[in-house]
């Protein structure tokens, strides 16, 4: 039997037709049926009554013995003819006609009968017999199919996953490559940029240094200047204002006047004025040549400490000061300042 094609469907085979069995079988009893009649036919005296037992070897069983006729009924009693005539006397016998032997008649074949049922039982046994061989092996050679199926599947599903995970360990690693290189260039911008800070600090620290000693050298200049300026005007009176006393050489009501009105136009003070006595606050003022204020210091205080911050915002908001007529200046100046000259 040629097997099913790969992953098609199972077909059961079709039985096999029983026409020609039963055409055969009818053919065997009628030529039986024929046989019989014939042998009736040809018997001219009463057939003898032959009983015979038939064994088949091949059979495990011994077929039952057939039951024995039915006895005849017995006829009626007739009642007695009346005597007949006494017969002619019967011809004389003709010659005898040579006897014509006759085949025996042919008892039924029961036994070919019960041969030909067991082959054909044993066919029917064997056709199912491979019928069911045929069954098994298409369902064995299904299953076998179907697992190959399911095997492959599996191994599909496997790999599947595995390209999964293989893919998602790359993007990890990948991940923490790019984080371990972020965090890298983190560190080192950091790096530079405490590098950079430093190199900074150190620059401008280096600026801060030269522009202390630029200051210090501008100083000790403008500090022998002054010392000399003090040479020259040593001797002379100091002069005494409202505002402003010098002490330096006699100055001139002018300049002690425009330095007063400079301070006080540049003094804000929002506070309360009207407080018992005159507070006043002195204050020792360096100028440079050119009038600009080089440092202010508080010597006396009024009491009121806002009043004080406000006197000294004004004072180095009024830098540079005025000078004199003839373009010099005070290099040191005391400022004296009333609460109140501010109402």
């Amino acid at each position: 039997m040629k097997p099913a094609p790969t992953g098609a469907p199972y077909r059961v085979p079709p039985e096999p037709s029983r026409t020609p069995s039963f055409l055969l079988a009818l053919a065997v009893h009628a030529v039986l049926l024929g046989f019989l009649w014939i042998g009736v036919s040809w018997q001219t005296n009463t057939p003898v009554t032959v009983e015979a037992e038939v064994w088949d070897m091949s059979v495990q069983t011994a077929a039952a013995p057939e039951l024995p006729p039915e006895p005849a009924p017995q006829p009626e009693p007739q009642p007695e003819p009346e005597p007949a005539p006494a017969p002619p006397p019967p011809p004389p016998p003709p010659a005898p006609e040579p006897e014509v032997e006759r085949p025996a008649p042919t008892p039924p074949d029961i036994a070919l009968q019960r041969e030909k049922q067991r082959k054909e039982e044993e066919l029917k046994k064997k056709q199912l017999a491979e019928k069911r061989e045929a069954e098994k092996r298409e369902r064995a050679l299904a299953e076998e199919q179907e697992r190959k199926r399911e095997l492959a599947e599996q191994k599909k599903r496997d790999d599947a996953e595995r390209k999964q995970k293989e893919l998602a360990d790359k993007k990890a690693e990948d991940a923490k490559k790019k984080e371990a290189e972020k965090l890298a260039e983190a560190k080192k911008k950091e790096a530079e940029k405490k590098e950079a800070d430093k190199l900074a600090a150190a620059e401008k620290k280096k600026a801060a240094d030269a522009k202390a000693k630029a200051s210090a050298a501008e100083a000790a200049k403008l500090e022998k200047f002054r010392q000399d300026e003090l040479k020259r005007m040593a001797g002379a009176m100091g002069s005494s204002g409202t505002a402003a006393k010098s002490t330096g050489p006699k100055a001139d009501g002018g300049y002690i006047a425009a330095i007063t009105a400079a301070i006080k136009s540049s003094t804000v003070y929002p506070g309360n004025t009207d407080v018992g006595g005159n507070p006043k606050a002195v204050f020792r003022v360096e100028q440079l040549p050119t009038g600009e204020i080089m440092s202010v210091r508080l010597v006396k205080s009024s009491g009121v400490p806002e009043f004080d911050r406000a006197v000294e915002n004004g004072i180095k908001k009024a830098s540079p000061l005025p000078k004199k007529k003839d373009g010099t200046v005070e290099r040191t100046l005391d400022v004296n300042f009333s609460m109140k000259d501010y109402d």
